[in-house]
């Protein structure tokens, strides 16, 4: 399959006219690859590890989740990230284009994977976009789990390295009914209370907002950026490898660009 035919089937999933006015989605550098036939590497954060990875197996597109260029640069210097990102696309025509914020609202997208690794039936938008579209997910456990149990669970589904959960909950508290957004989803605690979700999994969570979720009893759990979204870049790799793509490969090179002691 060619590089074009890939976009091509790839937007006509996830719109990149879906993104946020703020995001920056599709194309980020593209060194006339189009014609080619596609060698993908998939990665959550396009950076200069993922570039040289790219290099090494000869991909010819990175496919990133989270954009290269968020904002209009002012500049382009010298040992500038941004700059030998871009300068070492055009050198080894390495396309990099992201699939963001209209990545997170569609199905098998960001939010669903969460929602299915963790097995949630009967699931619905958290806050719907359009038709069959929307950010998070909202669904039930059946049977229910206690706390503690969903907490392990997230912890064997997701691995994250740092797990913070809303203080003084009761780990022998069932749980029927749970949100979850990948990334950071602080920002919409007002609308996972009123989906009467008794806990969210999200990301990125700071200590007022643990603060607001216990005031508002609901169970707040960061796994961290990564956790919560890599594994929407390895399903990402499997509806590509459906293609029959000619080579397609999750990045090893990959960071969570955070480090815990432990």
């Amino acid at each position: 399959m060619k590089v074009t035919d890939l976009i091509t089937w790839f937007e006509e999933w996830a719109n990149p006219a879906w993104c946020e006015s703020w995001d920056n989605c599709g194309w980020q550098v593209e060194p006339g690859i189009l014609s080619t036939e596609a060698r993908v590497l998939v990665c959550l954060t396009p950076t200069l590890a993922v570039m040289q990875e790219a290099i090494a197996l000869h991909a010819n597109l990175i496919f990133a989740h989270h954009p290269l260029i968020f904002y209009p640069p002012k500049s382009f210097r010298t040992g500038d990230a941004l700059t030998e990102m871009v300068r070492l696309a055009f050198a080894h025509n390495i396309g990099i284009y992201t699939a963001h914020t209209n990545f997170d609202q569609v199905a098998d997208g960001t939010a669903d994977v969460l929602a299915q690794l963790l097995e949630l039936q009967q699931v619905s938008p958290i806050v719907p976009t359009q038709s069959d579209l929307g950010y998070g997910r909202v669904g039930i456990i059946k049977p229910t789990l206690t706390l503690q149990e969903l907490i392990s669970n997230i912890q064997t589904q997701l691995n994250p390295p740092h797990l913070i959960f809303s203080p003084m909950a009761d780990l022998q508290q069932q749980i029927s009914r749970v949100a979850v957004l990948g990334g950071s989803g602080a920002g919409y605690i007002s609308a996972v209370v009123k989906t009467n979700a008794q806990v969210y999994l999200t990301s990125d969570c700071k200590f007022h907002q643990f603060q607001e979720s216990r005031d508002r009893n609901l169970v707040l759990i960061d796994a961290g950026h990564y956790a919560t979204e890599r594994p929407a870049c390895d399903r990402l790799v499997q509806k590509f490898q459906a293609l029959n793509l000619n080579w397609v490969q999750l990045s090893q090179k990959d960071e969570d660009l955070r480090q815990f002691l432990t």
